[in-house]
């Protein structure tokens, strides 16, 4: 099936030829800055079967583990595209909200991480839990 997404003003587009191998809630500090919202909604894609087309940008930053993590972006309108850690080089975390709308009612989120960082007033629990980054 695989996944296709882009960022707001369509500069940007992607495609994933795998399917998630998670999806879920970060509640990490930088997610929620880099959202502006109380947690980024994740889908975790082998970082070899996605393809971006267009211009991005990215801030890179460290993470828990110390090594960057590398936040990609489209520089015409901002959206966040995904969030690339060093630490975890197979993988890429994409930004959910940017999939299609196809794609977005599809996802079935079932884990959470950073729930150390999760805002008191979000009252959804799923299945899956974790304080810190998952080994």
């Amino acid at each position: 099936m695989g996944l296709t997404g882009h960022c707001l003003c369509g500069a940007v587009t992607y495609t994933v030829d795998a399917e998630p191998i998670i999806v879920g809630y970060d509640h990490c500090d930088d997610c929620q800055r880099q959202t502006g919202s109380t947690y980024s909604l994740v889908v975790v894609v082998p970082k070899d079967k996605l393809t971006i087309k267009g211009t991005t940008k990215s801030y890179a930053k460290a993470g828990s583990s110390g090594k960057p993590v590398h936040r990609i972006f489209c520089p015409e309108c901002g959206s966040p595209i995904a969030h690339d850690p060093e630490a975890a080089p197979p993988i890429i975390a994409l930004k959910g909200g940017t999939l299609s709308v196809e794609d977005r009612k599809a996802l079935k989120p079932d884990t959470e991480i950073w729930t150390v960082g999760k805002l008191p007033f979000c009252q959804e629990h799923l299945a899956k839990p974790f304080e810190h980054m998952p080994q």
